[in-house]
């Protein structure tokens, strides 16, 4: 017997053959996220004009998060949870803010912190269609009541002031509880990025290519850009983001219409390079956010971060629009020199957004700080007669009453899809130019 035991010990032994259960198999996702502490990968940020990719490393880097009235605390995902898609749709706040103690006076001495870029990202329910909406710093709204950041207590209401002064009543809470007014939709997260946000985070995705349909001369900024397409990152993107005197009309309406070209190609970019599947870029992009954001509470943990992140990932480039808040200048009283909000196509605007449904935007829509991309017109991905060209069919009847349900679809939106006639933006597949100041 004792002759038997020994010749099986030594064949196991010969064999390899382990005397415990079979290790389970790990998925190459799940080692990533367990590497990188489960780093992130949301969308779109923005300071002086900027949308980007959100990233974390670890959770503690981020400290405790910004209470937001309203807002949940993040709960803590762990397992499968952390790795499926986010349930549903949500609604996310991104805030640019032009005054950050530790980026010094390189960006000119300032007396008082502006919430100058405002985008409020939806995306639907199903995952199917998204769009960002970049409010006006000078847009005309209520501001509420707001507790100030150290708890001693409120500022007062104010019935009609610029969007950009909200930071100074009570920070990145007082924004949220503006937009939310503003717009009538609830925001479940936000986050503040700086100057130097913008640039680390440009640096870690390589850069994004942009095109500049005449040469961009500022001298406020310092940005000089050839005519064609060029890879800004670093200090370069910002300025392009910045840049107000060098594009449209010289005002912030124009500037947000050539920002949009930089988001467009920032997502198309994205997209293209699997930025969201790769670990160097993820572990990059996770520096830069830790060092440089404020994450409310409701959107200070990774796991939150990384359903979000799949949730975006599949997006139809087509289904993802980038268009500003309507509003007009000109106006007098109050309005005198600042953005007077168009409320009939704002009302048809969160009509749509509420409702998760899709919709195009009307010919010649893209606005006076860009134009389409005619080197672009033959790719698949933009139409042969324009972005915002329209076809022979009609599109279905509109479900709400301020849509015109005869007007057409772009050729990038589905058949159903109703028009927005009025709206300017872009969606993210069509390529655009930037337009330089007075061309």
């Amino acid at each position: 017997m004792n002759d038997v035991r020994d010749r099986s010990h030594r064949l196991n032994r010969a064999s390899g053959i382990a005397r415990h259960g079979r290790l389970r198999r790990r998925s190459p996702f799940g080692t990533v996220a367990k590497v990188l502490s489960g780093v992130v990968a949301v969308a779109l940020i923005s300071s002086a004009s900027v949308a980007a990719i959100a990233a974390k490393q670890v959770t503690d880097d981020f400290g405790e998060g910004v209470q937001i009235q309203g807002q949940p605390v993040a709960e803590a995902k762990s397992g499968g949870d952390v790795l499926s898609a986010y349930k549903g749709g949500f609604n996310m706040l991104v805030v640019g803010t032009d005054n950050d103690p530790e980026q010094g006076t390189q960006y000119g001495e300032r007396d008082a912190t502006l919430n100058d870029v405002n985008i409020l990202l939806h995306v639907s329910a199903d995952h199917t269609n998204a769009t960002a909406v970049s409010i006006p710093r000078d847009l005309i709204t209520p501001i509420p009541a707001c507790q100030k950041p150290d708890g001693s207590g409120s500022t007062p209401a104010m019935s009609a002031q610029p969007i950009n002064s909200a930071w100074g009543e009570g920070g990145l809470n007082c924004v949220v509880q503006t937009v939310q007014g503003l717009t009538g939709l609830d925001v479940q997260y936000s986050a503040a990025v700086s100057f130097n946000g913008v640039i680390e985070m440009s640096n870690a995705i390589g850069g994004v290519p942009v095109c500049v349909a005449s040469p961009i001369h500022d001298r406020y900024t310092g940005l000089d850009l050839p005519a064609g397409t060029t890879t800004l990152q670093g200090s370069q993107a910002l300025e392009f983001l910045r840049t107000r005197h060098g594009v449209g009309d010289g005002s912030d309406l124009g500037r947000i219409s050539s920002q949009q070209v930089f988001l467009s190609s920032l997502l198309r970019t994205v997209k293209s390079n699997q930025t969201l599947t790769s670990p160097a870029t993820l572990y990059k992009l996770a520096r830069a956010a830790a060092s440089n954001m404020q994450l409310s509470q409701s959107l200070n943990d990774a796991g939150t971060m990384v359903q979000m992140g799949r949730a975006l990932q599949d997006l139809p480039l087509d289904q993802v629009n980038f268009v500003q808040y309507p509003g007009t200048t000109g106006g007098t009283g109050v309005y005198a020199g600042k953005v007077q909000p168009t409320k009939y196509l704002a009302d048809q605007l969160f009509e749509k957004i509420k409702a998760d449904q899709s919709f195009s935007l009307g010919a010649g829509s893209t606005g006076i700080g860009s134009e389409a991309d005619p080197s672009a017109a033959a790719t698949p991905s933009t139409p042969a007669a324009g972005p915002s060209a329209p076809t022979a069919a009609p599109t279905t009847p509109a479900t709400d009453a301020g849509s015109d349900s005869a007007s057409p679809a772009t050729p990038s939106a589905p058949a159903t899809s109703d028009t927005i006639d009025g709206l300017q933006g872009q969606s993210a597949d069509q390529q655009t130019c930037s337009k330089a100041f007075g061309s």
